[in-house]
């Protein structure tokens, strides 16, 4: 295929960016949550070698890109990364691959199943057309691996804790490692004291509940805290908190109507958090909560 007759929005939208060098291509690969199999790393290694330059580039969203593909070996590469279920990726306006940290299924502090919500989120979004790139993250607690404060729907797991005195030996620790200070020690009856959690501190962690040598920090409730608006680029803006302590339905339900907000009321090449600070966030999270 001669390149003038290249569509290039096309293979754009699909992942296949051309470079610098107007006749090589960046082939962008899709890895929902960072997540490859041994067997499909060695055919991606494979193909960078026999149709690149022998190397891959490994993003900060956790994509993996093999550059410098000429673009008559495009199809011929997509074709063999195919055959161990390797899709590819997406560019330009449109929803991009879901990031997901490791979740409760092997971290320490992990709080909800992170792989399964980017795999729903994945398959229900990407590559959808928007405004502008739309980025999603999905991580377990509010250590914020997965970056959910800086992406346009940002997940993060969360948990609302309690203290239960039967059990407490009245160590202080909870006191001490609370990353907030969120924790309070104070008298309490029978000259034994007392822990209080005040709640506009809590930023819905799991430290006090995983690090409590005498199980006296319980979970009252675990769900999901939703943040919309965030982007790095050349205009950063951090994420909005738009409610905290989700149930999974009430989670779908919300970034279905922030997804779909974006797209009816969001400008070309404005970005959702953008959006917001033009439309006013009193007035966008008014809508968005309306019945939830």
């Amino acid at each position: 295929m001669e390149e003038n007759k290249l569509d290039l929005a096309a293979l754009k939208k699909i992942g296949m960016i051309q470079q610098k060098q107007k006749e090589l291509f960046a082939m962008r690969l899709r890895a929902v949550g960072g997540d490859l199999t041994v067997k499909q790393l060695a055919k991606i290694a494979e193909v960078a070698e026999k149709y690149g330059s022998g190397f891959v580039h490994l993003s900060t969203r956790q994509g993996v890109e093999i550059h410098n593909v000429h673009h008559s070996n495009l199809e011929k590469a997509r074709n063999e990364l195919d055959t161990v279920d390797i899709k590819m990726g997406a560019c330009g306006p449109r929803v991009r691959i879901v990031v997901a940290c490791p979740g409760d299924s092997t971290c320490r502090w992990g709080i909800i199943d992170t792989k399964t919500i980017a795999k729903e989120l994945d398959a229900k979004y990407f590559r959808e057309d928007t405004p502008h790139k739309f980025k999603l993250a999905v991580t377990g607690c509010p250590h914020n691996c997965a970056k959910a404060t800086e992406n346009d729907i940002g997940v993060m797991g969360a948990i609302l804790p309690r203290w239960s005195g039967a059990t407490c030996t009245d160590c202080g620790l909870c006191v001490n490692i609370c990353p907030t200070k969120a924790i309070e020690k104070c008298p309490g009856s029978a000259g034994k004291n007392e822990y209080l959690l005040l709640q506009d501190k809590c930023i819905n962690c799991s430290i006090c509940t995983a690090s409590c040598p005498a199980n006296s920090w319980v979970i009252e409730k675990k769900g999901h805290n939703l943040f919309i608006g965030g982007t790095m680029g050349k205009i950063p803006r951090f994420g909005t908190i738009l409610k905290k302590l989700l149930n999974k339905n009430e989670l779908d339900i919300l970034v279905e109507k922030s997804l779909r907000y974006y797209q009816k009321d969001g400008r070309k090449k404005e970005r959702f958090g953008h959006m917001i600070d033009r439309i006013g966030i009193e007035k966008v999270k008014g809508d968005l909560l309306d019945g939830i």
